[in-house]
């Protein structure tokens, strides 16, 4: 064991994140406004662990200037939400602005600059209307990314002057790998062409909000947040090693490339067209996309990828999918966090931050989320009824030191964002695995109660540097 200590840099974002859909609840919603998550929990909800969803969440919108407070007291310089597309309009296609909701994001927004915390803010975090699901196919649409676009320019020109850091999307590649590509959420359709339409237009909505941005002559900048996952072969070997670069190359490089690059890569292309895997592009689209690239990035980060070569053949009745290249692979003795069945590997964010500085231009980015979600915490609080979480600290100490380390390495590393500020929401699992720094106890109104990390993130942002006793023993 070692002990160590590190300086955290005084421009070092110390933040959390969270999302509309995850915490708004539906309070004020009006007819037509469903989201995707809305919908999917309204036809599904016996997915939803013990029945909850979004409809009531952590019911921020009701309550953002005690949870504004209780982010000031927790050491927070920065928040990250989002935008809910499917509440902000009442009419998506002649961009109608719900003056209810559009003004709760005045008053928000307004709290949280009087309470010293910057509000970074994402455009899409799930969040597709509906009804544009339904009635066009939601992003397999070119005509949505035009919906998007006009929706876009609605929230700039109300927002701009007030908020300078901007997000086109929250992990892009989620939604349509859940559904079209393994029929794992609403409205489940095994569709591999669906699953890249949906990809590409959300490329290109990116590329075509960076331009309005840019043209508009808002000062600020416009990012993405992409979660890659940090993946390794199961051994040196070449099959492995491809098995590797293949699952990269679908599910990373998908979205980085085209968002830092600004090009698709071409072993990727090359691919689909092997497996006759067809959607539609233009030149003009490629264009946009190469010329209209990302000012930063935002990485989520929570646990390594490990695959190996594929060990039987595929079934040739089977269509297409990635995994024709790849099998998981689950490495003896590896650590983890057993309430969400994760390992936890800190040095991927160390890996990751070396990868975006030697091949993607060392380009400004920041850890967007990262964090540990436990089971019944109520296990673990002490006598006057506060959580201590110890595991969490050390999960967030290790990880952060790792951010630290890669930033002193040249890594252009902005900051480290936790999720979660609050226990919230989450995609079936709801509130069943927590991971906020605040307590939201739903046998108690929702009541909210800092955990013992709250305090101590506090103390990391005031006293700008973290000590931690590294497991380094040889023993």
């Amino acid at each position: 064991m070692s002990k160590v200590t590190i300086a955290i840099p005084q421009d070092f974002i110390l933040g959390a994140a969270a999302s509309a859909w995850q915490t708004e609840g539906w309070s004020g919603k009006k007819e037509g406004q469903d989201s995707w998550p809305d919908a999917w929990y309204k036809n599904d909800r016996h997915v939803w662990h013990n029945g909850y969803g979004p409809a009531v969440a952590t019911d921020f919108i009701n309550r953002y200037q005690e949870d504004v407070a209780l982010m000031k007291a927790a050491g927070l310089t920065h928040y990250r939400t989002s935008i809910n597309w499917s509440r902000f309009l009442t009419d998506y296609e002649n961009v109608v602005v719900d003056e209810e909701y559009a003004s709760y994001y005045d008053a928000l927004i307004a709290e949280m600059h009087a309470q010293g915390i910057e509000l970074m803010l994402c455009l899409e975090h799930y969040e597709l209307p509906a009804v544009l699901l339904e009635r066009y196919g939601g992003w397999g649409s070119k005509y949505v990314v035009e919906l998007y676009l006009r929706y876009a320019e609605k929230v700039f020109a109300r927002y701009a002057d007030k908020v300078t850091r901007w997000f086109t999307f929250n992990e892009p590649v989620v939604v349509q790998t859940r559904v079209y590509l393994d029929a794992l959420r609403w409205p489940y359709e095994q569709n591999t062409a669906t699953w890249m339409q949906w990809s590409h237009h959300k490329n290109l909505a990116t590329a075509k909000v960076v331009k309005l941005f840019r043209e508009q002559g808002y000062s600020g900048t416009v990012g993405t947040i992409l979660n890659p996952e940090v993946t390794y072969p199961r051994s040196s070997a070449p099959h492995d090693v491809q098995a590797a670069e293949r699952y990269d190359l679908f599910y990373n490089r998908l979205f980085l490339d085209p968002a830092i690059k600004g090009e698709y890569p071409a072993e990727l292309l090359a691919l689909l067209e092997k497996h006759q895997v067809h959607w539609e592009y233009s030149e003009e689209e490629l264009q946009i996309i190469a010329r209209y690239r990302v000012d930063e990035v935002g990485i989520n980060l929570y646990y390594p990828h490990r695959v190996k070569a594929p060990s039987r053949a595929w079934h040739p009745d089977t269509p297409f999918h990635p995994a024709y290249y790849y099998e998981p692979f689950e490495l003896p003795g590896r650590r983890m966090n057993k309430s969400r069945g994760w390992e936890i590997q800190p040095g991927i964010i160390y890996d990751m931050a070396m990868r975006i500085k030697n091949e993607y231009g060392n380009i400004p980015w920041f850890v967007a989320e990262n964090g540990m979600g436990i089971e019944d915490e109520a296990q673990f609080k002490d006598a006057s009824g506060e959580i201590q979480d110890d595991y969490r600290i050390a999960f967030i100490a290790e990880h952060l030191y790792q951010t630290l380390k890669a930033r002193e390495a040249g890594a252009n590393c902005q900051g480290y964002m936790l999720w979660a500020f609050t226990d919230n929401v989450s995609p079936m699992n709801a509130f069943k695995n927590r991971y906020g720094l605040i307590e939201i106890d739903l046998d108690n109104q929702r009541q909210r109660r800092m955990k013992k990390s709250a305090y101590w993130y506090r103390e990391r942002r005031d006293s700008r540097q973290l000590t931690l006793t590294l497991d380094d023993e040889i023993k």
